[in-house]
């Protein structure tokens, strides 16, 4: 549902055009989300091509200067923390601290069961690998107590650039996930959340930072609806929205007024030019009046 036609056959070149444009833009992130293999089932709904995030962000990394580099999400149970750690700590570590970890739980059953994972115990693997990438991220000698991934007196290096460590960032809308996020993160990644649904969403998060004692900062992350700057002439679809710079920032506005602090943005196009092209628009003529 998120994929342009002309995206289905976009490379290496529309990815590093995209991701200029979004450094020179001041946009905040890139993502690139994570799939290790797609089911024959639901290659047609999911498509069968997904980046790696490690390597497609790493390459992103030296053709930007600023934008920061998130992994939205890492199917984080499909791999031992240990390896998500040395990975996304080499990753933060070549691109000059750019790195924002973010992670999930996953929802694909053969994926999980091809790696020989528990996909039905996948939340619980995945609050004990937030909790191990911490002290990994963390510590340059590690100790981490199980029960599934145990390990002390190893050392992880290169180090991270961030310190203590890179954000960690939790996706998912779920009851669980929320909660995960707010207990062990410094960020949620919403997951189709309206802007009727986000206020009891992060009235969750609230309550469960409190009874948890955290302080501090904390990340929301919102999809708006398409954006389309401008009449675009053409059909961009009902969940859409387009017009004039101040009434798509009215908009956005909604989200920050209910606690928003971070806003994924879409543009629609027909082609890599006309994604540039809405790209920049929003970010000169709309998110200014945000």
């Amino acid at each position: 549902m998120f994929v342009e036609p002309w995206e289905t056959e976009a490379g290496p070149v529309e990815l590093a055009a995209v991701a200029q444009a979004a450094d020179r833009l001041g946009f905040v992130y890139v993502a690139c989300c994570d799939h290790v293999a797609i089911p024959r089932r639901l290659a047609g709904p999911m498509g069968a091509t997904w980046y790696d995030p490690v390597s497609t962000l790493g390459y992103l990394a030296a053709l930007t200067t600023r934008t920061r580099l998130l992994s939205h999400v890492a199917v984080a149970p499909l791999r031992h923390p240990l390896l998500s750690a040395k990975q996304y700590a080499t990753l933060d570590r070549l691109s000059g601290g750019r790195l924002v970890l973010g992670v999930g739980a996953g929802h694909v059953q053969e994926e999980f069961e091809t790696l020989g994972v528990d996909f039905h115990r996948r939340g619980e693997i995945l609050t004990e690998t937030i909790t191990a990438l911490d002290a990994a991220l963390t510590d340059e000698y590690p100790v981490h107590e199980g029960p599934r991934f145990p390990f002390r007196d190893l050392a992880v290096s290169p180090r991270p650039v961030q310190s203590p460590r890179p954000p960690i960032w939790v996706g998912g809308s779920a009851p669980a996930a929320v909660r995960r996020a707010a207990a062990q993160a410094e960020g949620w990644l919403s997951q189709g959340d309206t802007l009727e649904t986000l206020p009891a969403q992060l009235e969750l998060i609230r309550t469960t930072r409190e009874r948890a004692g955290r302080e501090g900062g904390f990340v929301v992350n919102a999809i708006a609806p398409p954006l389309y700057v401008g009449e675009p002439g053409w059909e961009i679809g009902r969940r859409s929205v387009s017009g004039k710079p101040d009434a798509l920032a009215e908009l956005l506005r909604k989200y920050v007024a209910v606690g928003v602090t971070h806003l994924q943005l879409r543009p629609r196009s027909r082609d890599l030019a006309e994604y540039l092209a809405q790209l920049e628009l929003i970010a000169t003529d709309v998110l200014p009046l945000v």
